[in-house]
């Protein structure tokens, strides 16, 4: 293995020793320089997983959250230098993270927060037209496939996670049930929208590439999942089978 490797390796285990050929300036292992590096870069990755789950890290407290990140960052180690999408297995780390099962939606709460900061960072794309539907035969709308933009993200929960989120966040949204958000990104920052199980099942049909016909028997509820879908930015330009 590499010198870069045992560098890295070293660099997020506190129990490592110095890695071999680094020294100070007399040629003795620099062991107090490196500790500080060591912690330095812990307490960044620590400081951009904050950032990154303000509501996860304001659910559990400061020290909770330090001391599960401090766990994480060692089994999930940065993979880009890119601090603002660092985190993004994080909510897979907490549920199975034993000392969070007294919080049962907190891994659900995480991925909202994640979804919002993909959302955030996914690319630009022109907003699907619904005028252009006038266009088309009944036939060719049962055939219809819509393709969601990409920075529409779906997050379905048995817990009330958008309420949750919400009142941890200045906001206020209803707290029962399971819930399911579609977020968008209809202008610079994203939006969370809550569904009804019955137009989140839809729209989760349409974007894994179900047809309009498949995707609902109800009318009334795909006319109304796709006044949410229209209004809201989430789907981009249309695709034929």
């Amino acid at each position: 293995m590499t010198a870069q490797y045992h560098f890295a390796a070293a660099l997020l285990q506190p129990d490592r020793a110095v890695p071999r050929g680094l020294v100070n300036p007399d040629g003795a292992p620099a062991t107090k320089r490196f500790d500080v590096y060591r912690n330095n870069v812990a307490v960044s990755l620590s400081e951009a997983l904050e950032t990154a789950f303000p509501v996860t890290r304001r659910l559990v407290g400061d020290e909770f959250f330090r001391a599960m990140a401090g766990l994480f960052l060692r089994a999930h180690p940065p993979r880009s230098p890119l601090m603002m999408v660092y985190g993004a297995e994080l909510p897979g780390f907490i549920d199975g993270f034993a000392p969070a099962a007294s919080l049962p939606y907190l891994s659900d709460i995480a991925r909202l927060e994640q979804a919002l900061r993909d959302s955030y960072h996914a690319a630009d794309a022109p907003r699907f037209d619904p005028g252009s539907l006038s266009a088309l035969s009944p036939g060719q709308l049962e055939t219809l496939h819509l393709s969601a933009a990409p920075a529409t993200r779906l997050v379905r929960s048995a817990h009330p996670i958008l309420g949750i989120w919400s009142a941890n966040s200045g906001g206020a949204a209803p707290m029962s049930g399971p819930q399911s958000v579609l977020i968008t990104r209809p202008g610079f920052d994203p939006a969370p929208h809550l569904l009804t199980e019955a137009q989140a099942d839809i729209a989760a049909a349409l974007f894994a590439g179900a047809t309009l016909a498949e995707a609902a028997d109800d009318d009334a509820t795909l006319t109304a999942t796709l006044g949410m879908l229209f209004s809201t930015g989430a789907l981009t330009q249309r695709t034929t089978p």
